[in-house]
């Protein structure tokens, strides 16, 4: 079994089109496994939109309450890109989750900061530690796959990184 280190933003329009090439490519990968590494392409104090920061934390709550960590990567990509809402107000994200998880508690997490480190740690993991500078990125067995700026990875180039994988 490979690992994949997926490095991604909600609020990146690229990497919503990355994740959708993704699943519709993992698939045919049975021996690869997702782990999912959001990282902020924009950290604060930054001023470039909406920050992702509570939808990341959000991730990491309902890793940790194991939910679908899929159909939350669909609705936070949503929230931003599709039915856009303020991703930065935790009344709006605790409605917009309320059906998938436990209401009360992903608020207080949210609210208290409980996987505020975590993401954090995330953050400096992409940036100081898997040398990523822009997302998507992708990461297998000491092989990288780096976006272009402005361009994203097209499908091709990610499938073409996981047929190597079947290589190692």
């Amino acid at each position: 079994m490979f690992k994949l280190e997926v490095f991604f933003d909600y609020e990146c329009p690229f990497c919503i089109r990355g994740h959708q090439n993704l699943m519709e490519l993992l698939a045919d990968y049975p021996q690869i496994e997702a782990v999912w590494c959001p990282c902020e392409a924009h950290p604060r104090p930054e001023q470039h939109g909406l920050h992702s920061d509570l939808l990341i934390q959000g991730m990491f709550f309902a890793a940790d309450s194991g939910i679908d960590i899929l159909k939350y990567h669909d609705r936070a990509y949503s929230l931003y890109h599709k039915n856009p809402v303020n991703v930065e107000d935790i009344d709006v994200l605790t409605e917009a989750f309320a059906d998938m998880l436990d209401a009360g508690a992903f608020r207080e997490a949210l609210e208290n900061g409980k996987f505020r480190k975590t993401q954090e740690d995330g953050n400096d993991y992409a940036y100081e530690k898997s040398g990523v500078w822009v997302v998507p990125a992708y990461r297998i067995d000491g092989k990288k796959l780096d976006s272009v700026a402005g361009v994203g990875v097209p499908k091709e180039k990610l499938k073409a990184f996981l047929d190597g994988a079947e290589k190692l």
